[in-house]
């Protein structure tokens, strides 16, 4: 089966056009040799792939006739992802919280509510 079919039916992709995409990119190794959309993947195959800023790491299993469901598609790979990488994830999720720096630009929507927000408060109420 061709690597860019096989990574949309274990689910990795939407569709196959972002799977062709990705291995045009050079995105999807096998066996550490970067890929065209139509290498064909054998089972014992090492398949790496970059997605989402994780290099994901599979082995190979079996190849499926066709799409699988979610449940099914541990019995086609296993994934030998290190941990090292989803936590390095979640970094960066928590680096950008703080979006913007302070002073440039003007408030966003989020912004304007925390401000209106913190000036509705009692204390700073001043008709009393």
């Amino acid at each position: 089966m061709r690597i860019d079919k096989y990574l949309w039916c274990i689910r990795y992709y939407k569709t196959r056009t972002l799977a062709t995409t990705a291995c045009k990119k050079g995105q999807v190794r096998i066996n550490n040799d970067q890929v065209k959309p139509s290498r064909e993947v054998y089972p014992q195959d090492i398949v790496e792939l970059r997605k989402n800023q994780i290099n994901y790491r599979l082995k190979v299993n079996d190849i499926p006739e066709s799409r699988v469901g979610a449940k099914l598609v541990d019995l086609y790979r296993t994934d030998t992802t290190p941990k090292e990488q989803f936590e390095a994830q979640e970094l960066l999720k928590y680096s950008k919280d703080y979006y913007r720096k302070k002073g440039v630009g003007r408030p966003t929507k989020k912004d304007r509510r925390d401000i209106d927000g913190y000036t509705e408060d009692p204390l700073f109420d001043e008709e009393e």
